[in-house]
C-alpha cells in the first residue's frame, strides 16, 4: 500500500529533513548571512518570543578604556585655560576694542606670528597710492587754554624757533608745508611748541605727515606706565592724573611692546626688563628734561634720571657726545640716517614686518641744540622715517610704535578756566586713529606726558 505520509514529514526528528530540500534564494542568503542554515537546522532552537508585560533585557554597554577618559580630560583642560585666559583679557578694564585685546592676547600668548604674518600681507596689498595731492590743507592748530596764566616780567631762557623743514626733492610744497607754526600757550612768555606737516617722500605725494617740535627749557616730560605694558604694578597711574591736567600740553606714545623692544623700562627706581647696553634710550630726569640717546654710551643711570624708555636701536646717529642735558651744546655733530635701515638684517629695528613695508610709524628725536622732535603718520618705512626726522633737525632719533592704532600725538587744553575736568584733547593729525582724549583714561601702552613749566 502506498505511504500517505506527506513529503518531508519526519516524526522521529531525524536528518531526512527538509535540508535535503532546495533553498529558495532569498531563505539561503539569511541563512549565510546569520552564519547559520536557519531555523530548519537541527539542533538550533530559536529564543522564545516575550510573553506579554516581560522587559526586554537592557544592552549592557562596555566601559571606554580609563585612557580615553584621560584623554578627554586633558583636551579640555588644554582648551580651558585659553578660554579662561581670552576672556579675562577681553573683560580688563582699558581703552582697547575688543579685536584689540584679542590681538594683544595673542600676542602674550605666543601666537604674535599669525599676527604679523596676516598684517604684513594686507600691508603689502594696501600699500599708500603715489603720486596726487593731499585732500586737506594745513591748517595751524588752534588750542584754547583756559588754564592758569602767569605774568613774567622778562621772558624765560628758551630755545631759539627752528628752521623751516625741508620738503622732500621734486615736490611743490602746499600752503603751510614745512612751516613751524606756533601750537599750544606761551610758557614763561615764549613759545614752548610749534608744529608742521611733510610729505613722506617725493612718490607718496598725497600724505601728510605730522612733526611737533619741543622746547625742554619751557615744558617738562613725563614717563607713564599702561596698564598692559611695561606690564607689573607702578606707583603711577595710566593716564595723566587730575591734578597734573591743567599743565598738560601734549601726550604721546611710547614704544614697542616689551616683548618686542629689544630692551627695558625704568620709572622711579623699578626697572621692567632688562636696560641693554646699545638701546635707543628716551631718558627722562627729575627736573623734567629729557634727551634720545644710545645707553652706555650718551646716557647711563644716574642718580638724577627718573625713567628710561628703550626701543630697538637708533634710525638717527651723530656718533655719541652732544646734545646731553650735563654737557654743552654747541659741538653737537650732525646725524645721519644708520646704516642698514633698510633690510633689518640683523632686528634691530623691530620683527613686526618688513622696513620697506610702509605703515604708520612714529619716532622721537633731538635737535643739536638739545630740543625734543616728535614725528609720525602714515607711508613710512624705517628708512623714510629716519629721513623726515632728519629734515626735521634731529642729530639723533629713535623709532617708538608702529601702526596705526599705536600711534598718537595729541595736544591739550582746558576749555573752562581752572577746571581739569575740562581738559580736551586734539589731534595733531586729523585722521590718525585713536581718539583725541586718549591719556585721560586708563591706557594699555605706556605713554610720555608734555607739561608746562611754571615761572
Amino acid at each position: 500500500m502506498p505511504s500517505t505520509t506527506p513529503p518531508g514529514f519526519n516524526p522521529e526528528g531525524s536528518d531526512s529533513s527538509p535540508s535535503s530540500a532546495p533553498l529558495d534564494p532569498l531563505t539561503a542568503l539569511l541563512r549565510e548571512v546569520e552564519g547559520t542554515d536557519g531555523p530548519d537546522t537541527p539542533g538550533t532552537e530559536l529564543p522564545p518570543p516575550p510573553t506579554n508585560g516581560a522587559k526586554k533585557a537592557k544592552k549592557v554597554r562596555k566601559p571606554k578604556p580609563r585612557w580615553m577618559k584621560i584623554t578627554a580630560i586633558v583636551i579640555i583642560a588644554i582648551l580651558l585655560v585659553p578660554a579662561v585666559s581670552l576672556t579675562r583679557a577681553v573683560v580688563t578694564p582699558n581703552n582697547l576694542s575688543i579685536p584689540e585685546r584679542g590681538a594683544e592676547w595673542m600676542r602674550d600668548n605666543n601666537l604674535g606670528f599669525i599676527l604679523n604674518t596676516v598684517e604684513n600681507w594686507w600691508l603689502s596689498r594696501n600699500q599708500p597710492k603715489t603720486g596726487g595731492e593731499p585732500d586737506r590743507a594745513i591748517d595751524a592748530i588752534d588750542v584754547e587754554n583756559a588754564g592758569p596764566t602767569t605774568t613774567v616780567k622778562s621772558i624765560a631762557p628758551h630755545l631759539p624757533k627752528p628752521p623751516n623743514v625741508q620738503v622732500p626733492e621734486g615736490v611743490t610744497p602746499v600752503a603751510n608745508e614745512g612751516v613751524w607754526l606756533p601750537v599750544g600757550p606761551m610758557v614763561g612768555g615764549a613759545q614752548a611748541m610749534y608744529t608742521t606737516q611733510v610729505r613722506p617722500d617725493s612718490i607718496h605725494t598725497s600724505i601728510l605727515d605730522g612733526l611737533t617740535w619741543m622746547d625742554p627749557k619751557l615744558l617738562k616730560f613725563e614717563l607713564f606706565p599702561g596698564t598692559e605694558e611695561p606690564g607689573g604694578k607702578w606707583a603711577k597711574p595710566s593716564q595723566v592724573p587730575m591734578e597734573q591736567r591743567l599743565y598738560l600740553a601734549a601726550a604721546f606714545n611710547a614704544g614697542f611692546r616689551m616683548q618686542d623692544a629689544r630692551g627695558g623700562f625704568y620709572l622711579d627706581g623699578q626697572t621692567k626688563g632688562t636696560l641693554r647696553d646699545g638701546a635707543a634710550s628716551l631718558v627722562l630726569y627729575s627736573d623734567g628734561r629729557a634727551t634720545v640717546g644710545v645707553w652706555g654710551r650718551d646716557v647711563t643711570l644716574t642718580p638724577d634720571v627718573v625713567g628710561v624708555r628703550q626701543n630697538l636701536d637708533l634710525i638717527i646717529d651723530n656718533g655719541g657726545g652732544p646734545p646731553n642735558p650735563s654737557g654743552p651744546i654747541t659741538a653737537a655733530k650732525p646725524g645721519a640716517p644708520v646704516p642698514g635701515l633698510s633690510d633689518n638684517s640683523d632686528g634691530a629695528w623691530g620683527a613686526t614686518f618688513g622696513n620697506k613695508i610702509l605703515a604708520w610709524r612714529s619716532a622721537i628725536g633731538v635737535t643739536a641744540d638739545g630740543a625734543l622732535i616728535y614725528g609720525y603718520g602714515d607711508g613710512l618705512g624705517a628708512l623714510s622715517l629716519a629721513q623726515l626726522m632728519l629734515r626735521a633737525g634731529c642729530v639723533r632719533a629713535m623709532e617708538l610704535d608702529i601702526n596705526t592704532v599705536w600711534t598718537t600725538f595729541n595736544f591739550y587744553a582746558s576749555t573752562r578756566f581752572l577746571d581739569p575736568t575740562s581738559v580736551q584733547g586734539t589731534k595733531l593729525l586729523p585722521e590718525s586713529f585713536k581718539g583725541a582724549n586718549r591719556y585721560l583714561s586708563p591706557d594699555a601702552r605706556d605713554f610720555v606726558g608734555v607739561f608746562t613749566r611754571t615761572f
